[in-house]
């Protein structure tokens, strides 16, 4: 009996699961479409029916990642290919206990699997099969990767199985690992186990992991982006790196462009294919006039709408209320978006911008790169961490994210910079900077950069606006700013203007330049001289 003989049915304690031998379950509900998903949640009080048919549900303690306990297991196969400095080792005798574990603590219960596939260009696509303890995890994954056709289920092999337990404990010495709670990845064993959190965000997260150490061998560029392009025309591709909270989905959620995907991409010879099916966008201060499509997503059925406080009585969401956490999201399908693509494909990208949220108050809100500058920025990932994306983030701090999504590379670096630098030369991406942390001073005294501002500097980039205008050379960074842009105050382009204190401006960008060149001393065994032009100044 395989799962396509079983697609929206259970099967005994006797079955075995896949080639994982994973038996002695209790009922094992295959691929159940969205419906009978959100009956389940509901059924176990696994969360609320809200308005429009949204589920409302709460992660526990955890309302975040925990990147620091997430670790990758040294085998042969992959010692010398992992950047151990900033993954957690694990053994495979602490894996083998691990998993011996989970399986015990497997049985007897229910568990719900989807048969998945990450990636929307067939030829580079992986099949995944998630098995998860709570049903809302199955209807999340489900938005979030993308969902093959039924009759396709019949014949579904998965190259990886993720298992993921949020009851189950993990013992630190017994199991080679940090806490109580674990993300374990055995490329070997073609395995991830994660446990001992609700989170979500686990889930696709850890695929995305995957994928970032597969796909450089087969010369395709994995991506922490969103991207689209323009109306009826996807060889005008634009791909935008950055952080959770930098304005990644915001951003590319262009009424006037078409959305390709929020937040994960590969770069192959064919051109930009989104990883994923859906979107899980943050909600926090969301209103319906600055991002109306994700918006209306939080009052369409099965989104799943996460640590989110509401009216108990008439279920309206309250999006300024953070008591929870400032990490409320929803998650739902790439389709309830009425602008995103349907082949989630673009072609190779004619502009490529990085945003990262300065919480200095010194970076100008866009700026023009030169290939070397392009990849001295990506190497450096400069950027804030976002209250409550990552546990114990109360306030936005100041990081050095190599590649815009340090805590998701399993490679070093420089894997990722050099395929990036390749793909710019061959293709002639235009790069840009931009910038959506503060201006007129430091986080606490200054101000968040407008987004009306952005939007419009994007638009001048992206529609070839900015060709014709006048850039000067910034004195701290030596990349081009513009002088003037229709729509955006001459003020706001030059960030020391907008500080009533110059000589404090000074001192803010003395420090920042310092931590910009102490970061980079870790590259520069790696990196060509022109690079290290841009990184000595």
């Amino acid at each position: 009996m395989t799962s396509g003989h079983m697609t929206s049915g259970r099967v005994n304690s006797n079955f075995r699961l896949d080639h994982q031998g994973i038996s002695g379950l209790g009922n094992v509900y295959y691929n159940l479409i969205e419906p009978d998903l959100v009956s389940q949640a509901l059924a176990r009080d696994e969360g609320i029916l809200g308005r429009g048919g949204v589920l409302l549900v709460t992660t526990g303690k955890f309302t975040g990642r925990s990147p620091k306990d997430k670790h990758i297991v040294k085998t042969d196969g992959v010692a010398d290919t992992i950047w151990w400095e900033k993954n957690g080792e694990m053994s495979p005798a602490g894996f083998e206990a691990l998993y011996e574990d989970m399986l015990e603590h497997m049985k007897d219960r229910d568990y719900f699997v989807q048969d998945l596939v990450c990636g929307a260009d067939p030829t580079h696509a992986v099949n995944v099969r998630m098995v998860t303890e709570f049903a809302w995890h199955s209807l999340f994954i489900r938005h979030l990767l993308r969902r093959p056709d039924r009759g396709a289920l019949d014949s579904f092999v998965s190259d990886f199985t993720v298992i993921n337990c949020p009851g189950f404990q993990a013992v630190p010495d017994r199991h080679d690992c940090r806490s109580e709670t674990v993300v374990a990845m055995n490329f070997d064993r073609k395995l991830i186990l994660i446990g001992g959190t609700e989170y979500a965000g686990e889930n696709k997260k850890s695929v995305f992991s995957l994928l970032n150490y597969l796909l450089p061998d087969k010369c395709i560029m994995p991506m922490h982006c969103s991207a689209n392009h323009a109306p009826g025309n996807p060889l005008d591709t634009a791909v935008f790196f950055g952080l959770s909270g930098t304005g990644k989905t915001t951003l590319s959620a262009d009424p006037g462009r078409v959305l390709i995907g929020d937040d994960e991409h590969g770069w192959s010879n064919s051109g930009i294919f989104n990883f994923e099916g859906g979107c899980y966008a943050k909600t926090i201060a969301l209103n319906a006039e600055a991002e109306p499509e994700i918006y209306a997503s939080t009052n369409k059925f099965a989104t799943i709408i996460e640590n989110m406080v509401f009216d108990p009585e008439t279920k309206e969401l309250d999006f300024e209320d953070d008591s929870l956490t400032a990490n409320m999201r929803c998650a739902y399908p790439m389709e309830y978006i009425s602008n995103a693509s349907n082949s989630a494909l673009g072609g190779h990208p004619k502009n490529i911008i990085m945003l990262t949220c300065d919480t200095f108050g010194v970076l100008p809100p866009l700026a023009r790169l030169t290939p070397a500058q392009a990849l001295y920025h990506f190497l450096s990932g400069f950027t804030a961490k976002v209250v409550g994306t990552e546990r114990g983030v109360t306030e936005p701090q100041p990081t050095f994210s190599t590649c815009f999504g340090a805590p998701f590379m399993p490679r070093r670096p420089e894997v990722y910079g050099n395929l990036l630098r390749e793909k710019i030369a061959q293709h002639g991406a235009t790069c840009w900077l931009v910038n959506t942390g503060w201006t007129g001073g430091a986080y606490g005294t200054g101000s968040r950069m407008p987004i009306k501002a952005t939007r419009a500097l994007l638009t001048a980039a992206l529609d070839g606006a900015l060709a014709e205008v006048k850039f000067r050379k910034d004195p701290n960074f030596g990349f081009e700013v513009p002088v003037a842009v229709s729509g955006v105050a001459e003020l706001l382009l030059d960030p020391r203007r907008t500080w009533d204190d110059k000589a404090a401006y000074d001192a803010q960008a003395r420090k920042l330049l310092q931590m910009f060149a102490d970061n980079f001393k870790q590259y520069v065994p790696y990196i060509d001289e022109d690079v290290k032009a841009v990184a000595i100044g």
